[in-house]
């Protein structure tokens, strides 16, 4: 979304990104958060919970981890072990597993800070006594609304995966648009929120494919 075909990041794309994400987010905000939550609302299903269960942020980085420690592995019975981390890098860097993780990882990471500093009340507050608004600098989940961290981490993971393997990219683009729309029915999110982390996932996604192939063409 944000590379060029030599796998580098189009700025002109990432600035038109923002302006067209952060104009998206005050709309939401501002006008249609609400009206669109209580319409998604309608389809609060509990294959839902399934899906946020089986995506959440910690199992994107723990999977990731774990494939990564067996790829790592497998590599060292090969060839001999050194035991450093210059060889447990130059072991995964290869691996697949190892972009999804950075992918899903940078994204998370990032999003935690920018949760901290949003602080957007979560749905639940206005369904509960009709309260909506921002809290910045609160260390509570409850105020931790955007942007929606299963979206940062599905479309940076899914995305990632889509890159590696081309002819799978529209089934993972529709399983991750599928999964943040799900976080808005379910009532974890506003709209808003997932707009936000899906941008931020994809942005994610694409700064680290950029930098594995720049590394790997050194």
């Amino acid at each position: 979304m944000f590379l060029t075909q030599e796998n580098k990041l189009d700025f002109k794309k990432i600035l038109f990104g923002a302006i067209v994400t952060c104009a998206l987010v005050l709309g939401g905000v501002f006008w249609f958060d609400i009206p669109v939550f209580n319409f998604l609302r309608t389809f609060d299903y509990k294959i839902w919970g399934v899906l946020g269960a089986i995506f959440s942020a910690k199992n994107w980085l723990v999977v990731s981890l774990i494939v990564l420690i067996i790829f790592y592995i497998k590599k060292s019975i090969q060839t001999k072990p050194k035991f450093s981390f210059s060889d447990f890098y130059n072991k995964i860097k290869s691996s697949y597993a190892f972009w999804i993780f950075s992918s899903v990882f940078l994204a998370v990471s990032t999003g935690a800070l920018l949760k901290f500093i949003i602080g957007r009340a979560r749905p639940i507050f206005y369904e509960a006594i009709g309260m909506t608004g921002f809290f910045p600098f609160t260390g509570d989940t409850a105020f931790h609304s955007m942007p929606s961290g299963h979206a940062l981490a599905s479309f940076a993971g899914l995305i990632m995966i889509g890159m590696l393997a081309p002819r799978a990219k529209w089934f993972t683009w529709g399983l991750a648009i599928v999964i943040a729309v799900s976080r808005v029915c379910s009532g974890f999110h506003w709209p808003a929120d997932v707009i936000f982390g899906a941008v931020w996932g994809v942005l994610c996604a694409d700064i680290v494919h950029a930098w594995m192939v720049r590394r790997l063409n050194k």
